[in-house]
């Protein structure tokens, strides 16, 4: 039987309470160096905390810190989600 894959999903379309592992990176190489200087790199766990109160930018932790990244920013990286409270 063939082994079931997750499938990776952007970033910016999880939910509240969701947390997913960062699967791969797109985008410029200055905003993959950025995402790096901040901890957002390939197989770290980041948890989504909370959207501001227009929907941007969003909240994460990843790392014991917290940041915000807008909305396309965030469409940049992929995960598979792993678990919280909706998923």
């Amino acid at each position: 039987m063939p082994e079931l894959v997750s499938a990776s999903i952007q970033l910016h379309l999880l939910k509240p309470g969701q947390r997913g592992t960062i699967t791969r990176i797109n985008g410029e190489s200055a905003l993959r160096r950025r995402f790096a200087e901040m901890g957002i790199i390939k197989g770290e766990t980041i948890l989504i905390e909370r959207n501001a109160p227009l929907g941007d930018p969003v909240e994460y932790f990843i790392k014991g810190y917290h940041l915000a990244l807008r909305k396309e920013e965030a469409a940049q990286i992929e995960v598979i989600l792993n678990g919280g409270a909706n998923g």
